[in-house]
């Protein structure tokens, strides 16, 4: 599958900014949410090759938004890349019983942001 748009969930502006120019420096168009609400709405305006997801919001944290997206006969094959400061191996395993296809470390850098992205193409 090849990625044009991916949606970037993430309550911190600061990091959605970084990602965003991240992404946008691979060729990606990039749509950004701040909480779970604003992320079902980007959803319903167009729908993304992938999502790039925060775990620790506000609110639906990313882990319930992963898996009620999974859930969504509508939006439940996007993949979902978890980027979360979370990084232990149980907080990874969890990310992925929840349905993300991958999980990253916050900081992101581009070499494990652009692996993860090579694993759900």
């Amino acid at each position: 599958m090849a990625l044009r748009t991916v949606l970037v969930v993430d309550d911190s502006h600061t990091d959605r900014l970084f990602l965003t120019e991240l992404l946008e420096q691979q060729g990606l168009q990039v749509r950004t949410a701040g909480n779970a609400e604003e992320a079902y709405a980007r959803l319903a305006e167009a729908r993304p090759d992938l999502i790039l997801m925060d775990v620790v919001m506000p609110g639906t944290n990313g882990y319930q938004l992963t898996r009620t997206i999974g859930r969504d006969p509508r939006y439940g094959d996007i993949p979902i890349i978890l980027c979360t400061v979370r990084n232990q191996a149980t907080d990874r395993l969890w990310g992925l019983r929840q349905g993300a296809r991958a999980c990253i470390s916050k900081p992101a850098n581009r070499a494990e942001l652009l692996a993860a992205m090579d694993t759900v193409r």
